[in-house]
């Protein structure tokens, strides 16, 4: 048997081509995500509990990229629209925050808080109201909501206090906050203590004495309050999921880091705030909740160099009151 040798020129130049082939495939995988499998497809839409195309995408190719560069591990990711209304009437709340897990074709729309703002009276408002979200922004203390990129971080578990139940019981509250770390805009997350936690609180707060208690004071004193579910209303700025969604969320991520997408981004913003301005054609304008933006008119997005020195000057000039000790409890 003859063996057949080929010039080295030609051999070169062959291997050079599976290489050029090889390297095209994956930049070509890198540019191009994937196609958005069909039974994720069937749960895009603008109606209430479907996730619109433009933040299903973004979503996941934040996910997709933080699955290539080895940062996440963990078979689902998250996505938010903030553009879509929080309470949609009659105890009706909006489902606006989506879970996506494709190894399990899981897809769920959960309702979710929004960042409040403030009211600086006789200085200037960027409140906004519990249906639909105005104004958006990253400035520290400011209570706004900024979207862009995110990642999930540690949990952080504090004791907050003691509230009643119907059943006269006194129950610990301890409520898990999951720290995100933003990219961008959304950079200063932590900076601004921005993540997620369940949509509650304590309100009316007072002392009780409860020496053997584990959580007293040196004076042998436990806080006392209220506790009121706030998933309807809004945040100042975080994520706030109702008490069952979430303890499944912070199970799914505790340990696990994964991608949260929230939209929109200023240059959504800026885009909207345009195309009502010079009253561009919906099918023309970028996309916003329909209903939202008629209550709302335009968007707004305040960037940190713009509102901070007006919240720090507001601060000067309305110092707050020296703080006052926790009243103690009245009655058993």
């Amino acid at each position: 048997m003859r063996l057949r040798f080929f010039p080295l020129g030609i051999v070169v130049t062959l291997s050079l081509l599976v290489i050029v082939i090889a390297l095209t495939a994956t930049v070509r995988s890198i540019a191009a995500p994937s196609a958005i499998p069909a039974w994720l497809q069937a749960h895009v839409g603008d109606s209430d509990g479907q996730i619109s195309t433009v933040v299903l995408e973004r979503a996941r190719a934040l996910y997709l990229k933080k699955v290539a560069q080895g940062a996440v591990r963990n078979p689902c990711y998250f996505a938010m629209d903030a553009t879509r209304p929080g309470d949609m009437g009659n105890g009706v709340l909006g489902r606006r925050y989506y879970v996506i897990c494709e190894a399990s074709q899981s897809f769920h729309a959960i309702s979710s808080g929004h960042g409040g703002g403030r009211n600086l009276k006789g200085t200037i408002d960027f409140s906004n109201g519990r249906r639909c979200s105005k104004n958006f922004g990253n400035a520290m203390d400011s209570e706004l909501t900024a979207g862009g990129a995110y990642m999930t971080s540690e949990a952080k578990t504090s004791f907050k206090g003691f509230y009643r139940t119907g059943a006269k019981q006194d129950v610990a509250f301890q409520r898990t906050f999951i720290q995100f770390d933003g990219e961008g805009e959304a950079a200063n997350a932590r900076q601004r203590v921005i993540g997620g936690h369940a949509a509650q609180v304590l309100r009316g707060m007072c002392m009780r004495k409860s020496p053997n208690s584990s959580y007293a004071d040196h004076d042998g004193l436990v806080p006392f309050g209220k506790l009121v579910d706030y998933a309807g209303g809004r945040s100042n700025g975080c994520t706030s999921w109702s008490p069952t969604d979430a303890q499944q969320i912070i199970a799914m991520v505790k340990d696990n880091p994964t991608t949260l997408y929230i939209y929109p981004e200023s240059r959504d913003i800026a885009a909207v705030a345009q195309a009502a301005k010079s009253h561009s054609p919906s099918g023309e304008a970028p996309y916003w909740n329909a209903s939202c933006l008629k209550e709302i008119g335009a968007p707004k997005f305040w960037p940190r160099k713009t509102l901070e020195p007006i919240i720090a000057q507001y601060r000067q000039d309305h110092p707050a009151p020296p703080p006052q000790p926790v009243p103690m409890c009245k009655g058993p």
